[in-house]
């Protein structure tokens, strides 16, 4: 009786997948494109999560907007002896 319950474990319903080396390049063409896409829309919502939105918020008050030029940090020079 030991026997036979252990042939029938062994004899278990095997899922066995075939495919041609096509579809498996086919497969792997159309997940590199969803990995692609789903890459490029968190690129695209993590720069506008980061981002400023531009719209006038109503909680700050209005002040007049100054105007700044561009910002241009110069380097100091030092005097270096020539030693010879």
């Amino acid at each position: 009786m030991a026997e036979m319950a252990a042939r029938r474990k062994s004899q278990a319903k095997k899922l066995k997948f075939e495919l041609t080396k096509s579809a498996i390049a086919g497969i792997a063409v159309i997940s590199f494109c969803l990995f692609l896409w789903m890459f490029l829309l968190g690129v695209w919502a993590g720069q506008s999560l980061l981002l400023p939105s531009y719209e006038k918020s109503g909680f700050v008050a209005e002040e007049p907007v100054k105007k700044i030029g561009p910002l241009v940090i110069r380097a100091e020079k030092k005097v270096v002896k020539k030693i010879e």
